[in-house]
């Protein structure tokens, strides 16, 4: 069986909002997607919009996370053009981060996806709850 699909449309989707995406494009805005929605930097945006802070600073407001995933995160955050990294020539040295313009539209959609983690957490720990005894 044929399909209407055109050249250079493979694996397009035909309906939904996946389908003003063009096919060509897909794999590289999942890469962003995995990126922005990333537990740590999902956090790491939330934190920064309160201006400049320290790598000690952002590691004290973010519990649990560890230097190696902040320094990673951190890295590719940059490397995206979310978040400056200025290196002050003092001594000890500091480094400073904060959000890009770039990083600074994406963070009223960060903390909206964290308010709403916060403001479901006991229900959907309670799914989680029923959904495990249910399983056993």
């Amino acid at each position: 069986m044929e399909t209407a699909v055109g050249a250079g449309t493979a694996g397009a989707a035909a309906i939904g909002p996946c389908a003003a995406i063009p096919a060509e494009h897909m794999a590289f805005i999942r890469q962003v997607l995995d990126r922005v929605g990333d537990k740590w930097s999902l956090l790491l945006i939330a934190v920064l919009e309160s201006g400049p802070l320290r790598y000690t600073d952002l590691q004290r407001q973010i519990p649990g996370i560890s230097q190696r995933m902040l320094t990673l995160t951190l890295r590719q955050l940059h490397q995206d053009g979310l978040i400056t990294r200025t290196a002050y020539a003092e001594v000890p040295p500091r480094v400073e981060y904060t959000l890009t313009p770039l990083g600074r539209g994406l963070h009223d959609i960060v903390t909206s996806l964290v308010g709403w983690a916060t403001d479901h957490h006991d229900e959907i720990r309670a799914n989680r709850e029923r959904a495990a005894a249910a399983g056993s």
